[in-house]
């Protein structure tokens, strides 16, 4: 009986390595699609989005967590909420 690993003319058991490699190279082209086409970066460079602040919050997000902390009252909250709006141009109102 002839197995792989026949040594007679056969393939020799280097062919047990042939499944491994594919698999190596399909694994290592879905990462780099990952990588780069998928989520639109490149590799070693950090993905940002246009609108993150260094610090990660938001000045709504920021002013909505002082409020429902406490920290400022409602007047205060519509009166920033208010200039927030006038400068980055959120809100309904057109002038």
């Amino acid at each position: 009986m002839q197995t792989l690993a026949n040594w007679d003319g056969g393939p020799g058991p280097w062919i047990l390595f042939v499944p491994l490699i594919w698999t190596a190279v399909v694994i290592g082209a879905v990462t780099l699609l990952r990588r780069t086409v998928w989520h639109g970066g490149r590799p070693g460079r950090p993905r940002q989005v246009a609108d993150e602040r260094p610090g990660g919050d938001s000045p709504l997000a920021v002013l909505g967590r002082r409020f429902a902390s406490g920290e400022i009252d409602e007047d205060e909250y519509w009166r920033r909420l208010s200039v927030l709006d006038e400068q980055f141009g959120r809100g309904g109102g057109a002038a």
